[in-house]
């Protein structure tokens, strides 16, 4: 055969080769129901975005994307079912600050590692934390809390949706802040933090301005400050903890959609960039930032960056902090 013939051979061969390699590395996905694990209660803004993003997806993606509510040990039930999942891209986690970057530090067992179990897929929401009180307490302002919380150490109680929970180590950083002393009340989630706060069981949370809005809209809660240098929009007259002298305190939760490890680049890829178009979309931008949340974007290799470096962030806090969950 001529040389020409056997090049002409070579590259029918190549192009063979390369029809089923290029539909094995783009296939039609997703072609089932995919589950999005939430390891917190309904409710909570973990959840309730989660609820957002899988409408969003059914609608764009043609299949059912199903919340799968796994709560306990404070986010870390429902990450390490993921962990466990088949990586074949039908199993995500909607997962938070907490479970991925705290409770590492202050469980002792977890059965998951975050930095090397899961495939980050993407960002996509900030959520600024409010300190709340029932509408009806005596505690009229931050500086009415203080002076309480100083008069008569350990009295107040304060509400969170965990051991352990970002709720939980936010409060404690403010106590290593300020001196003041604080007896934790730990609930599992936010929904039964939240109604004893307005049945008077307990004097305060600080919880996500996503999971209070509705209460502090209807007069039922009323909020002192919030976690963010800045006044959040949805709260323009209550005060930034950092106006009110605790200088530079900055502290919230981010949420993101990460894959079991191994789940294939393609998936990944392709549900970052759904996800980000999501959130350039108006009305799924209007239904988060209504909620009190904050939009954040970047791609897969950014957020294992991110989530690299918030560990270091949370770790250190739980060192300097002490806190521990048995």
């Amino acid at each position: 055969m001529s040389p020409s013939g056997l090049l002409l051979r070579a590259l029918l061969f190549l192009a063979c080769q390369a029809v089923p390699s290029q539909a094995q590395d783009n296939p039609s996905w997703p072609t089932k129901p995919v589950t999005f694990v939430v390891g917190f209660p309904p409710g909570t803004a973990t959840d309730s975005v989660g609820r957002v993003l899988a409408e969003r997806f059914s609608t764009r993606l043609g299949q059912s994307f199903v919340i799968d509510n796994k709560p306990g040990q404070g986010g870390s039930v429902g990450a390490a079912a993921v962990a466990k999942a088949k990586p074949d891209g039908y199993t995500f986690v909607v997962s938070a600050t907490a479970p991925m970057s705290i409770n590492p530090y202050v469980y002792p067992k977890l059965t998951y590692d975050p930095l090397k179990d899961f495939a980050p897929v993407g960002i996509h929401t900030w959520l600024p934390y409010a300190i709340v009180v029932n509408a009806q307490s005596k505690l009229n302002s931050y500086a009415d809390l203080r002076a309480a919380a100083l008069a008569d150490p350990g009295k107040l109680t304060y509400a969170s949706i965990g051991n352990g929970t970002t709720s939980h180590l936010i409060v404690l950083l403010l106590q290593q802040r300020t001196g003041l002393k604080l007896t934790h009340v730990p609930y599992r989630g936010s929904a039964q933090a939240q109604t004893d706060l307005i049945g008077g069981q307990v004097d305060m949370t600080f919880d996500t301005v996503v999971s209070m809005l509705p209460h502090i809209r209807s007069g039922k809660l009323r909020p002192l400050a919030v976690s963010t240098l800045k006044r959040s929009p949805l709260l323009p007259d209550v005060p930034t903890l950092h106006e009110l002298g605790v200088s530079q305190f900055e502290v919230g939760a981010w949420l993101g959609l990460l894959a079991p490890a191994g789940t294939p680049k393609y998936i990944v890829e392709k549900l970052n960039q759904e996800l980000n178009l999501a959130l350039e979309d108006d009305g799924v931008k209007n239904k988060l930032t209504a909620m009190g949340s904050e939009i954040l974007k970047n791609s897969p290799e950014e957020f294992a960056a991110f989530i690299r470096s918030e560990n270091e962030r949370w770790s250190k806090l739980v060192r300097d902090t002490g806190a521990k969950v048995d």
